[in-house]
């Protein structure tokens, strides 16, 4: 067996134990909807480098044995018939492992027409114990090429905020609304938003933050909190019992630097709301 298979087994083994102690306990381990996608939504092969879900860097394997891949899915789909409600893993490595399982699904998804042209998957960076999600819209010309979200321009002012808001980069969780690169970086249509909805949503259940942070409408409309012709930033929403606030995507900030007061707004009502005080300026 390969190292490669060697470490997909080890996560396997995680996964099963943790099920059959939940079990045991007549208890639950991860909601239902983390039952693997339909076969149509894995080929095999892809493009994509997975990432590993909480470190913000490719996963030891480009390419996963079939064998491997489906005995950590089959173990997904067991402890998802335990129970219907949602219960969060307790364990960081137990929430570590159920995120590579679903990058790696990422990786290899063909299911809209976004993945043609994409360099690679862009699926998530940060931490699976954050209190705070930033959700945006998709992946941009940087991030398909490198694999993680937001380490462009836009990324480097969502950097900024995340640090005046009093946290390091890696303690909050980043991800997008779909994992491709839409092409000439439009916004995402309807339908490749609705295909990549699971894996979002799956994301979300598993980090289980505190507070989610919308960037941008696109991503506050596929969290249900923006309709159309009524104000959406500024303003608290819900995603299945999460608050969210919906605030202006750092890429919309780069073009109209007056609104990052309004954004800086925002982000002090999130603070207020998880108790924690603005951080004092540095010099």
């Amino acid at each position: 067996m390969s190292e490669r298979d060697d470490e997909l087994s080890d996560i396997a083994e995680i996964v099963r134990e943790h099920v059959e102690w939940e079990a045991l306990l007549g208890g639950a381990v991860v909601p239902a909807s983390f039952a693997p996608m339909p076969a149509g939504g894995k080929t095999g092969a892809g493009s994509a480098t997975p990432v590993s879900a909480g470190s913000g860097t490719p996963s030891a394997s480009n390419a996963v044995s079939d064998s491997a891949s489906n005995s950590v899915s089959d173990s997904v789909s067991n402890s998802a018939s335990v129970s219907d409600s949602v219960s969060v893993p307790a364990s960081a490595s137990d929430r570590r492992a159920l995120l590579s399982v679903l990058a790696t699904e990422v990786s290899t998804c063909t299911r809209c027409r976004l993945h043609e042209k994409r360099t690679r998957t862009v699926f998530a960076r940060g931490s699976e114990n954050a209190e705070i999600a930033f959700v945006g819209e998709g992946p941009g010309y940087n991030e398909d090429q490198q694999g993680l979200p937001f380490v462009g321009a836009a990324g480097q002012l969502l950097d900024k905020m995340i640090g005046a808001m009093g946290y390091g980069r890696d303690e909050v969780y980043v991800c997008n609304v779909v994992k491709c690169r839409p092409p000439e970086n439009r916004t995402p249509l309807p339908d490749e938003a609705a295909t990549c909805e699971p894996f979002l949503t799956r994301q979300l259940e598993v980090v289980a933050p505190k507070v989610i942070i919308a960037l941008g409408r696109c991503a506050a409309e596929n969290l249900g909190c923006a309709e159309p012709g009524r104000s959406w930033r500024g303003s608290w929403g819900s995603w299945r019992g999460v608050p969210v606030m919906a605030t202006y995507h750092p890429a919309y900030l780069l073009r109209s630097p007056e609104m990052k007061r309004p954004v800086w707004e925002d982000l002090q009502k999130v603070m207020a709301r998880l108790g924690r005080d603005v951080p004092s300026r540095k010099g």
